[in-house]
C-alpha cells in the first residue's frame, strides 16, 4: 500500500476559501498538484483568487442555501469532474454577548452557515466520493468546539455540533471508504484575528499588543499558529498516509486551555 504525503490528481472541494485558512489550503493543495475547487460568498476575494492562482476553479456560493450548494455541487462536477476531497470550512464568528442578550437571528444564521452549510455540503458530497471509491471529509471545527467560549455562545456551540457530526460521518460513511475527521485550529495568525484583537483592544482601551498577550497566557506553547500549519495537516488527512484516520479531532492549537476570562456578572 502507498502510505505517501501526497495529494497530486485529488479532486477537492474548499468553502469558504477566498480568503484566510481557506484560501490557505486551497493554495497548498493546488501547489501539491490537486485538482481545487473553492466556493465563498466574497465576491472580490474569489476575483483576487482566481487573478493570483486561475488553475483553481472557482464559484460563488452560499452553504446555507440549498438552492445554492446544489448550484455549487453541479459545477464542480462539470468542471473536476468528481471529487475525492470536501473541507467544510465556510463559518462566520457572529455575535457577540451574554446569551439573554442575543438576537435570536443571528443565532441561527451562525448555525445555519456552520454547521447547516456543512450538512448541505456533505449530502452532495457523499455520492460523488462513494463514487471515487472513497474519499476524505475534512471540518474545520475550532478550539472553541473544545473548550467554551463565553460571550461567543452562537460561534462555540455550532464548532462543538460538527465535532459531533464529524464523528457521525466516521461510522455512517466507514463502510464506503469514506473518512471523516475535524481539525481545530487556535490562535491563528491572519486578518480576523487581528481585526478581533485591534476591536477588543478599541472597547477596552488598551494596547493590541496587550491583548494579544492576554491570550497567548492560556496557550501552553505561548505562540500563535500559522495557516500553513493548518493546510498541512489537511493535506496529510486527503493524502494516503491518512488512510486509517477516522473520525477524529486534531487540535492546532499549542494545547489552548482557555479562550475567554469570566464575564462580570452584570
Amino acid at each position: 500500500m502507498n502510505h505517501d504525503f501526497k495529494v497530486s490528481g485529488l479532486r477537492v472541494l474548499i468553502t469558504g476559501g477566498a480568503r484566510g485558512i481557506g484560501r490557505v489550503m486551497a493554495q497548498s493543495f493546488s501547489q501539491a498538484g490537486a485538482k481545487v475547487h473553492v466556493c465563498d460568498i466574497l465576491t472580490d476575494a474569489l476575483d483576487d483568487l482566481r487573478r493570483d492562482h486561475p488553475a483553481i476553479a472557482t464559484r460563488e456560493a452560499d452553504v446555507s442555501k440549498r438552492a445554492s450548494v446544489d448550484g455549487l455541487f453541479d459545477h464542480v462536477e462539470q468542471t473536476l469532474g468528481g471529487l475525492d476531497v470536501l473541507i467544510n470550512n465556510a463559518g462566520i464568528a457572529g455575535p457577540m454577548g451574554r446569551v439573554d442578550r442575543l438576537d435570536p437571528d443571528e443565532w441561527q444564521k451562525v448555525l445555519d452557515v456552520n454547521i447547516n452549510g456543512a450538512f448541505l455540503c456533505t449530502r452532495r458530497a457523499v455520492p460523488l466520493l462513494k463514487r471515487a471509491g472513497g474519499g476524505s471529509i475534512i471540518n474545520i471545527s475550532s478550539a472553541a468546539g473544545r473548550v467554551p467560549y463565553a460571550l461567543r455562545s452562537p460561534y462555540s456551540t455550532s464548532k462543538f455540533a460538527l465535532i459531533g457530526f464529524t464523528q457521525c460521518l466516521a461510522m455512517e460513511l466507514g463502510p464506503l471508504n469514506i473518512r471523516a475527521n475535524a481539525i481545530l485550529p487556535g490562535i491563528v495568525r491572519g486578518e480576523r484575528r487581528l481585526g478581533n484583537s485591534t476591536r477588543r483592544a478599541a472597547a477596552e482601551g488598551v494596547t493590541v499588543d496587550e491583548i494579544e498577550a492576554r491570550s497567548l497566557r492560556k496557550v501552553a506553547l505561548g505562540r500563535m499558529i500559522e495557516p500553513e500549519e493548518i493546510a498541512a495537516l489537511a493535506r496529510f488527512l486527503a493524502s494516503p498516509m491518512g488512510v486509517n484516520i477516522s473520525g477524529q479531532s486534531l487540535s492546532v492549537d499549542g494545547y489552548l486551555q482557555s479562550l475567554t476570562d469570566l464575564p462580570p456578572a452584570d
